[in-house]
């Protein structure tokens, strides 16, 4: 392979090579560099470049490994940050014009973690504004644009995350997730994700003026996106590294104890009031197989109280983000992002008051049943939507718009609710009138066991492979 190709590696074998010197970290993080400013002009994945400081951070690893410095465990790999989250001297905007210039004091946590692991940060990934959306467009860095092309939708909210490490422009790419933002990205462009449960990864910007609600601190959740299942073993470890400034972060190991005998899954196609899409329920029955053929049991179930929970959870999330983002986002939101979130409201109206608190209370009441029903079967595959990916601005279009993206998206909100980690891998490539469409699977885990929906991930991968190759050849 020669140097400009080197981007085409996953994060594993980056690591690999650098650490044994096979290749350099700067020729690594030149090749990502070099990539990004080919591919990226018509993506807008990449909306901050950070190239020279990346290659100044990569000239140093080396030196430190020539001068006997252990390697991390990412030594560098090139990797992606999000602009909602704070690394020191760059903006965190949100996608907000009004807070362009909120320049971060000092690193959030898990960009400390990366950096400790040895990663090269190459630039920042855009967001919708206030990362609330299933897009990836604002007035602040404009839209973002899916490699596969423009009659998908890149997801949101880190959709600049997705489209960037599905196009080659660094072999991770940090997200966030709140309602299905690291899942929509991955599901959109093909690539592969978990969604961790929560407490795992420390979570904290230095530049916030004031708490998330409680729900938010619940719900949302960090982590990394990923053209390989097995880069989420090599990097999330490095992730959930305990951080003071999130004093509520779990100290748990990222791989717990091996389960006895073959691991029972879960397997459901349920999608309720809407249809399930010939070719989903095609991804769900390969998935199955790959698993199958790999040793684990599985079965169809019916997942308890599945719509109830998404449903009120999102209205609960809803009912928060009314009484505490409403201010901000009329004052400070365009008119796009305003609409979103009337057409959210109507479809979701929002508690309040004394049944809010009813409501964020009976989380546990759900999260108990599924801790029951996950006590048979750890893992459970379901579908992630029930159609394949949507158009861009499709949230944009009324009723009947937000309810293919929001409404249907019930096994994605629903999982942040009640806390559990949720991976998303794609199973296929349907050849769909519009164009090709990735079609993603989701896979559900226990509490603090990401480890074992990575392990069936890559079980899924190794059966099916991954569409980077076929994406590449079409991108050129």
């Amino acid at each position: 392979m020669s140097n400009k190709d080197l981007w085409r590696l996953s994060a594993t074998e980056t690591a690999a090579r650098t650490t044994a010197g096979d290749i350099t970290a700067t020729a690594a993080v030149d090749a990502a560099i070099a990539r990004m400013e080919t591919v990226n002009p018509a993506l807008n994945a990449v909306v901050v470049s950070l190239a020279e400081s990346a290659r100044a951070r990569a000239a140093a690893l080396d030196k430190a490994r020539a001068d006997g410095a252990p390697c991390g465990p990412l030594h560098g790999v090139p990797v992606t940050i999000k602009i909602n989250v704070d690394q020191a001297g760059e903006a965190t905007s949100n996608g907000v014009v009004a807070l362009k210039d909120m320049i971060a004091p000092a690193n959030a946590p898990l960009v400390d973690n990366l950096l400790n692991a040895g990663a090269v940060v190459i630039g920042r990934t855009n967001t919708p504004e206030f990362s609330f959306r299933a897009d990836t467009d604002n007035p602040l860095h404009g839209r973002t644009r899916n490699p596969w092309g423009d009659h998908l939708s890149p997801g949101g909210s880190s959709g600049g995350a997705g489209s960037a490490v599905a196009a080659g422009i660094g072999a991770l790419a940090h997200g966030n997730d709140i309602g299905g933002s690291l899942r929509f990205p991955a599901a959109a462009n093909g690539v592969v994700t978990i969604k961790p449960g929560m407490g795992r990864v420390p979570a904290y910007n230095p530049s916030q003026t004031a708490e998330r609600g409680m729900l938010s601190q619940a719900m949302s959740v960090q982590g990394l996106i990923a053209r390989s299942a097995a880069d989420l073993h090599l990097s999330m470890p490095s992730m959930i590294r305990t951080d003071p400034r999130d004093p509520y972060h779990v100290p748990l190991d990222w791989k717990g104890a091996p389960l006895d005998g073959p691991i029972k899954v879960g397997f459901t196609k349920e999608t309720y009031e809407f249809d399930l899409h010939p070719e989903v329920s095609r991804a769900l029955d390969l998935a199955r197989d790959a698993l199958v053929d790999a040793g684990y049991q599985v079965e169809e179930v019916e997942p308890p109280m599945l719509r109830e929970i998404g449903i009120e959870g999102y209205r609960t999330l809803m009912g928060e983000a009314k009484a505490l983002m409403e201010a901000d986002i009329r004052a400070k939101g365009s008119a796009t992002i305003q609409a979103v979130f009337d057409e959210y409201y109507a479809q979701f109206p929002p508690y309040e008051g004394t049944e809010l608190l009813q409501m964020m209370a009976k989380r546990s009441y759900y999260a108990r049943v599924w801790s029951e029903f996950l006590a048979t079967y750890p893992l459970v595959l379901t579908p992630f939507l029930p159609q394949p990916f949507f158009r861009p601005d499709r949230d944009t279009e009324g009723a009947e718009g937000m309810r293919e993206v929001m409404g249907g998206s019930l096994w994605s909100y629903s999982m942040n609710y009640i806390g559990l980690p949720a991976a998303n891998v794609p199973a296929l490539l349907a050849d769909l009138p519009a164009g090709p469409t990735p079609v993603n699977v989701q896979i559900v885990a226990r509490r603090w066991r990401e480890d074992l929906a990575v392990d069936a991930s890559i079980a899924i991968e190794s059966r099916l492979d991954t569409l980077s190759e076929a994406l590449w050849s079409r991108m050129g």
